[in-house]
Formats: structure tokens, C-alpha cells, sequence
């Protein structure tokens, strides 16, 4: 089950589109689908989050906590939609994409995918890619 949940004023456009399509991200990689909670959040709000549980004093897009078990897929994923809408400015990309980017990113986490080395970034970036490109296709 996939919701989306906010802490900001925000909504995601089409619901019931994204669900579909991190459904099939999932699916995508040879997972079950358990329960994922996006939560979508302001600087200010995950910037907390950063510092009380991971002891980060950084502001962040994105905050992920895994509670996937073997294969089937679960977890709370914080966004900040201020920071995504100021790194889709700085790279000069549209802001949906960037938010599916960030949406996608958490789920690729809980598949097993990293990003703390260089090599694993380029994966990570590359798997990014391969599931945005999930959500233009018409289901």
C-alpha cells in the first residue's frame, strides 16, 4: 500500500498515477509491495528530522526509514518539497521530474541500491532515470 501524507501545503497532482507507477517501480525491480509512507515536508521540518535521528546539522531532500523485510518492501519516506523545488532550479530541470527523482530514490534504497561511493552514485543515478522514465509510459 502506498499513501501520501503532508505536513506542508502541497499535493502530489494524480494520485492515484504515482501509486501506480511506484507500484510498478517495485515491481520493477523483483519486489513486493508492503507499506511505503511519503510524507512531503518543508526544509525546516526534515532538517529536524536530519538532526534528532541521524545527527546530520545539513538540509536534505530526502530522509528514508527502511522497514522492508526480505523482498517485500516498507518504509517512511520524508521529502522536502522546498528542497526539491530549489535543486530542480539549480539543475535547471522541471519540478515533477525532480520530485519523481527523489520519490524514486527512496524506494531504489529499500531495493538495496546505495549512493555513498562514486561508482554506486552513478548507479543509483542511472536506476533514478530508468524508473522516471517508468512514469511517462501510459498504463
Amino acid at each position: 500500500m502506498i499513501s501520501f501524507n503532508y505536513e506542508i501545503e502541497f499535493k502530489l497532482q494524480d494520485e492515484a498515477k504515482h501509486e501506480e507507477w511506484i507500484s510498478e517501480v517495485i515491481d520493477s525491480e523483483d519486489k513486493s509491495e508492503g507499506e511505503v509512507n511519503y510524507i512531503f515536508c518543508d526544509d525546516e521540518y526534515l532538517h529536524k528530522m536530519n538532526v534528532e535521528f541521524l545527527d546530520h546539522d545539513t538540509l536534505t531532500d530526502v530522509i528514508s526509514f527502511d522497514y522492508t523485510m526480505g523482498s517485500i518492501i516498507s518504509g517512511d519516506i520524508f521529502i522536502s518539497v522546498e528542497r526539491v523545488r530549489d535543486n530542480a532550479a539549480d539543475f535547471k530541470v522541471d519540478f515533477d521530474d525532480e520530485l519523481r527523482r527523489v520519490m524514486a530514490h527512496g524506494i531504489l534504497h529499500y531495493c538495496g541500491y546505495k549512493d555513498k561511493t562514486e561508482e554506486d552514485s552513478q548507479l543509483m543515478r542511472s536506476k533514478e532515470d530508468e524508473k522516471i522514465s517508468l512514469f511517462h509510459v501510459e498504463q
